[in-house]
């Protein structure tokens, strides 16, 4: 248990720095702030476009590891909640990693060749293009490992705190998604509040869970925890 703890504690850190790097990247410069019109393919690299995408990469298997590791923390008769979350979190991960890796391997070296026709569909700058969407699918399968995830804390103050975040940011995010119509069907909108979401939430969570395996590592800790 105490090597388990010790890898949840690291993974839940790295989790939450991840998660701020990507979110105050995306913030001073993300690629939605310049205004590339159709066919959505920027005449010269900003370089700052494409450096977001690394700490948000990370973070996908960093995700996986934290929740391989709160499925270990699972009492027996909640696994079956935390196995669920985990399935989710593995398809979070495929999503986005495939996503962003398509970027920088086909995308961006397309762009630098010249090699631009056909790209529209797939360039990060199209508001109606498959980056968007796979992203935002990608986002709503982590808040449904959230949901999940949720049912495995049922014990002291710091597992219902960390039981209503999850319940709280599986809600906001699919009432977001329920309100698509509202905002005209404008993916990009959705695709912002969703990340902005899952950021302050894993920013917060991290440091949570951090606590918690910290405690589960002692003990005395965890009975005290719960």
């Amino acid at each position: 248990m105490i090597s388990a703890s010790r890898l949840g504690f690291w993974s839940a850190i790295l989790t939450a720095v991840l998660a701020a790097a990507f979110f105050l990247i995306g913030i001073f410069g993300t690629p939605y702030t310049a205004s590339i019109p159709h066919p959505y393919v920027a005449s010269s690299i900003n370089p700052i476009d494409y450096t977001w995408l690394y700490p948000a990469f990370l973070l996908a298997p960093t995700f996986v590891v934290l929740m391989a590791c709160v499925h270990y923390y699972a009492a027996d008769d909640r696994k079956v909640f935390s196995q669920v979350g985990l399935s989710f979190a593995l398809v979070y991960a495929a999503v986005i990693t495939m996503d962003y890796f398509i970027q920088w391997t086909v995308i961006l070296p397309s762009i630098l060749s010249r090699e631009t026709e056909g790209l529209s569909l797939f360039t990060q700058y199209n508001p109606h293009g498959l980056f968007v969407a796979l992203e935002s699918l990608g986002y709503l399968m982590m808040n449904v490992a959230f949901l999940f995830a949720a049912a495995v804390f049922a014990g002291g103050r710091l597992e219902r705190a960390l039981r209503w975040l999850f319940v709280t940011s599986f809600v906001l995010a699919v009432g977001s998604f329920g309100g698509l119509s509202l905002l005209r069907y404008d993916i990009v909108i959705f695709e912002v509040i969703i990340i902005t979401i899952n950021c302050i939430l894993l920013i917060v969570s991290g440091a949570l869970l951090s606590l918690l395996f910290k405690r589960a590592g002692n003990p005395v800790g965890r009975g005290s925890s719960s």
